[in-house]
């Protein structure tokens, strides 16, 4: 039996359902399964067998927010995926290691274990230089060093994972990847799980319509932005008929909720923080219009947004700024507004609650898009694949 070893550092595990699905994909395809990932709310258990899967969690010291901190995470998690991933290799034993990025240090656990064959394939979530820039707008000597750290995780790379063309591109001309070595499995979600359920109007909060948004409030997410356009909406459009339930938790919720008390949209705007998955799916049902106000930006332009994904599972149309992978994931199933402008995403806004019709047209648009082409389902071959050529004498 081929054994997998999974190290995913920024989200602990079944939480972050990417890395579930690919884990409980390769338990059903045969393989042992085993996953390194940080503890976190409601997954505290050091060690854990779940649905036959076996997750080790570690501690880390705090949640980074800047440059150093960063440094301080990053140096505990490798420290701790190390001694776990000694001991994975001591019991169960492994064949691969599949490191989930960000960051792109994980090569460096996986070197010790390829001096005596194992084989490293190089899950890419984020690009991460990209990343650093977005978050610090500089290129300094630590965005140097994440560029060397991205080429050299490639090379370490057996097989690379891309979760979409924009990456498989980089893969292959920053990473220097040979074509065939790089697979697209998209973050599709498992259609399934999305399921289509009766609204529930509490959700509404005695409002007419309501907008929602589901992710981390993070400072590239542009969760200011949308307040910006709900003020728009409410005060300059005195449109009070509409309620934005924000589902989700980051390092930037308190801000966050700071600037909604700021800008006086206490009776328009709720932010749930980390919730259930009945309540996401409850608060998706519920929603008229569902909302990706991502900051448009190197990294977001290039990345696949999760986001997207289950608004459409969900069969709900969508208003985003324009980006690339926007384009390429949601189509005629999202309206786009002129990047980073927070008036624009207000008139989108309107202009769909004000089109039940279209609404309507565009959210089954959304939901045969990914019954037929993005839901998880249909990303499985491509991993399987990716497996195969990992495992075949062949690979470096």
């Amino acid at each position: 039996m081929r054994r997998v070893l999974i190290i995913v550092e920024n989200l602990p595990c079944p939480f972050d359902r990417r890395v579930w699905l690919e884990a409980t994909t390769l338990r059903s395809a045969g393989y042992a399964v085993s996953i390194i990932c940080p503890k976190g709310a409601g997954y505290n258990a050091a060690y854990e067998h779940l649905e036959g899967i076996d997750i080790y969690r570690h501690p880390l010291p705090f949640e980074a927010t800047g440059a150093l901190g960063y440094v301080l995470e990053y140096g505990a998690a490798l420290f701790w995926e190390l001694l776990l991933a000694t001991r994975v290799a001591f019991t169960k034993g492994f064949d691969v290691i599949h490191a989930c990025n960000p960051p792109d240090l994980i090569f460096l656990v996986s070197w010790p274990f390829k001096l005596f064959g194992k084989k490293f394939i190089f899950d890419h979530h984020d690009i991460n230089p990209e990343l650093y820039e977005a978050k610090f707008a500089r290129r300094d000597f630590l965005y140097r060093l994440i560029c060397k750290f991205e080429r050299w995780t490639f090379r370490a790379a057996d097989v690379s994972i891309a979760t979409n063309e924009s990456y498989k591109q980089i893969a292959i001309e920053r990473g220097g990847m040979a074509p065939e070595r790089v697979f697209v499995v998209r973050s599709g979600p498992a259609i399934e799980k999305m399921k289509i359920l009766s609204p529930v109007e509490k959700w509404r909060f005695g409002k007419r319509f309501l907008v929602a948004y589901v992710g981390v409030m993070g400072n590239q997410e542009g969760i200011d932005l949308l307040l910006e356009a709900a003020h728009h909406i409410v005060f300059s459009k005195q449109r009070d008929d509409i309620h934005f339930t924000l589902v989700g938790s980051g390092t930037e919720l308190d801000k966050l909720e700071a600037m909604k008390h700021r800008l006086g949209l206490d009776a328009a705007v709720t932010f749930t923080g980390r919730v259930s998955d009945q309540v996401l799916l409850e608060v998706l049902n519920t929603a008229d219009v569902c909302v990706n106000p991502d900051v448009v930006n190197e990294m977001n332009d290039k990345s696949t947004m999760n986001k997207i994904m289950e608004y459409m599972a969900v069969g709900k149309p969508i208003v985003q700024f324009v980006s690339t992978e926007g384009r390429v994931s949601a189509g005629e199933a999202s309206l786009y507004a002129r990047a980073n402008d927070p008036i624009d995403l207000a008139a989108r806004i309107l202009e769909l609650l004000d089109d039940p019709e279209r609404r309507e047209l565009m959210g089954r648009l959304g939901r045969s898009r990914v019954e037929t082409k993005l839901s998880w389902q249909h990303q499985i071959p491509q991993l399987l694949e990716a497996y195969e050529v990992a495992f075949s004498e062949a690979a470096p």
